[in-house]
């Protein structure tokens, strides 16, 4: 509806005089359609375990279905162990579908028993992700989507576990919405001290990969009451914080650790009030801690009362709306 306007609405009919009635406002239909897909694949970035010719792993996100090989639109491994194809997102998404093009011309075969593998880890290149589905069989040419149902993830794998083979991918095409923003990618970050080139930033950068060696987890030195801490640059309700434990050495130096929310920088923001404290989390594990609405604009991690290295390789915090 349009209030207070007062306009008035012309009428002719065939063979009578003019009308006119006043313009009491305008109905706006809405559209009970679903959305249109939007395959998200084509805003990311990809790699594959080996390149055979100039089959680029960018061919498989063109936007083009053709599935003759000579055509240069698929994406081509050479004959690995285990080869893999991998698309990253760049920001977690919710997956509904992906949407496969097999090779027309020749070996449609090669891909069967490969695995759609979803999440946000780099563990083994990113195949040691959650499982969304396994490819039976696609015909010749043919585009078979594959429902993941909601499942969470950064990146979007394509393996053939178990075999040598050639993995060819003439169109990858993925349904899929943004999660739930991660409000500690917007912050920044400090810590009580930098073991090697393990920066603070690296605990907020998306990544949950938990081997050190892979470069994506922060590291203080072996100090006492070590501490690492997040500034959201504006108060926030805390609803979760999760953390991603390192997974090649050492799972228990976690063990102690408390979870820091509030306002004050008082002994670098180690005196706010206490969510939680960790009792342990597995190795490579992911660990979420209700903080119930606690409020504050700095979130601190800090082992109290001992003389320990401090290792995140994810922290992630999820404010309440």
């Amino acid at each position: 509806m349009l209030p207070d306007l007062d306009k008035w609405l012309s009428l002719q009919c065939m063979g009578m005089p003019n009308l006119k009635m006043p313009l009491m406002g305008i109905v706006q239909a809405t559209s009970t359609r679903d959305p249109v897909p939007t395959n998200v694949a084509r805003r990311g970035q990809v790699a594959q375990s080996s390149m055979y010719g100039n089959a680029k792993p960018e061919n498989a996100i063109d936007g083009n279905r053709a599935s003759n090989y000579y055509q240069e639109s698929c994406a081509h491994t050479n004959n690995d162990l285990n080869p893999w194809w991998r698309l990253d997102l760049l920001k977690t998404h919710k997956i509904n579908t992906v949407t496969i093009t097999n090779r027309q011309d020749c070996c449609p075969e090669r891909i069967n028993g490969a695995e759609i593998r979803i999440g946000n880890s780099l563990n083994d290149n990113g195949n040691a992700n959650p499982r969304c589905a396994v490819i039976s069989s696609i015909a010749a040419g043919a585009s078979q989507t594959f429902a993941c149902n909601g499942m969470e993830g950064r990146y979007i794998n394509i393996v053939i576990p178990g075999r040598k083979e050639y993995l060819t991918l003439c169109e990858v095409e993925v349904d899929g919405t943004l999660s739930e923003t991660n409000v500690a990618r917007l912050g920044q970050v400090a810590q009580s001290s930098m073991y090697g080139n393990a920066k603070p930033e690296n605990a907020i950068d998306g990544n949950r990969a938990s081997n050190f060696n892979q470069g994506s987890c922060a590291c203080t030195n072996n100090n006492l009451n070590p501490w690492w801490r997040l500034d959201l640059l504006k108060t926030h309700k805390i609803n979760t914080v999760t953390i991603t434990n390192r997974q090649d050495c050492c799972p228990e130096r976690i063990n102690g650790a408390e979870i820091r929310i509030g306002n004050s920088l008082n002994d670098n923001g180690n005196a706010n009030p206490r969510c939680a404290v960790i009792s342990s989390i597995a190795a490579g594990a992911s660990q979420t801690f209700a903080c119930n609405g606690m409020e504050g604009r700095y979130i601190n991690i800090v082992i109290p009362g001992r003389t320990e290295y401090l290792t995140l390789c994810e922290v992630e915090v999820d404010d309440v709306l």
